[in-house]
Formats: C-alpha cells, sequence, structure tokens
C-alpha cells in the first residue's frame, strides 16, 4: 500500500480523486494517519451537498466521527490506480532482490525520454513516477528518498 507521506505529496502535487467505492483514505492531522478507511455503498459514503462532498459514516456508534469533508480526507491509491493514471507512459515493473529485501522499479518512457523509480513498495515505486510526471520534471531518475539522480 502506498505511503501516507507519498499520497499527501501527490495530492499537493494537483492528482484530482473522484471518490470510489473500494478508495482507501486516510484522514491525516488528527492524530488518525495510521487508519485507513475504505469507501463502500454500505458503511462509509460519499454524499454530494450544495456546500460540497463530505465523507459519511454510517452506523459508526463507537466513534464521535459522523463525517468529514473531503478535502479532509487523503486519498490513497491502490498500486492498479497508480499505474492507469500513469497510462501510456508507464513501460514496465520489475523487481531485484537487494540486501534487506526486495526493489521495485518502474520504468515510464515518453516524450521527455526514459525515467526509473525506484521504492521497496510496488505501489510507492507507482507513486515517485506518478509525483515526478505531475511536477513536469524533465530528465532523471527518482530513487527512494524522491532525490533526482541520473539514469
Amino acid at each position: 500500500m502506498i505511503s501516507v507521506d507519498l499520497a499527501l505529496r501527490l495530492r499537493d502535487a494537483g492528482l484530482p480523486w473522484e471518490p470510489a467505492s473500494g478508495d482507501r483514505f486516510v484522514i491525516p492531522h488528527r492524530d488518525m494517519d495510521s487508519d485507513v478507511f475504505t469507501l463502500s455503498d454500505m458503511t462509509v459514503e460519499v454524499h454530494d451537498h450544495p456546500t460540497g462532498q463530505f465523507i459519511g459514516f454510517n452506523g459508526t456508534t463507537e466513534w464521535a466521527l459522523d463525517s468529514v469533508d473531503r478535502p479532509e480526507a487523503c486519498w490513497l491509491p491502490a498500486e492498479h490506480q497508480l499505474r492507469d493514471l500513469l497510462g501510456d507512459r508507464f513501460t514496465r515493473l520489475e523487481r531485484r532482490d537487494a540486501p534487506g529485501g526486495s526493489v521495485h522499479r518502474v520504468l515510464l518512457l515518453d516524450e521527455r525520454g526514459a525515467d526509473a523509480f525506484e521504492a521497496a513498495d510496488a505501489s510507492d515505486a507507482y507513486a515517485l513516477a506518478l509525483l515526478h510526471h505531475l511536477s513536469g520534471a524533465t530528465g532523471g531518475s527518482v530513487g527512494t528518498d524522491g532525490a533526482t539522480a541520473s539514469a
């Protein structure tokens, strides 16, 4: 699953979110960053109102949380959603064993050239690639720390 830090960076970079059933999200900066919620047609739904959308928590008697404004929630896109957002730029995902665990590498190719993005988790590698694309950066590869390195 994508890290909350990368999800926040994607949101801040302008990644749009149209909430749909099955989407996972967090409510950051409320001491709830580690609580992952899933939109469901039965328990957690998006409600449209004249003042905007809010996410309603139905039947949550054990909480004092009934709803939250959608902009306060941060989407945690799934691996397949991140891959779809990369579109035709996505070339392939590679996995290699490395000391301390596996490394996943996402390769992109577009009009700006080829880029590679690595992270321990495949979702984070996809997120780094998408973040790079949203930023409009050119050239180089992004490693696990987000720093630009030569390809």
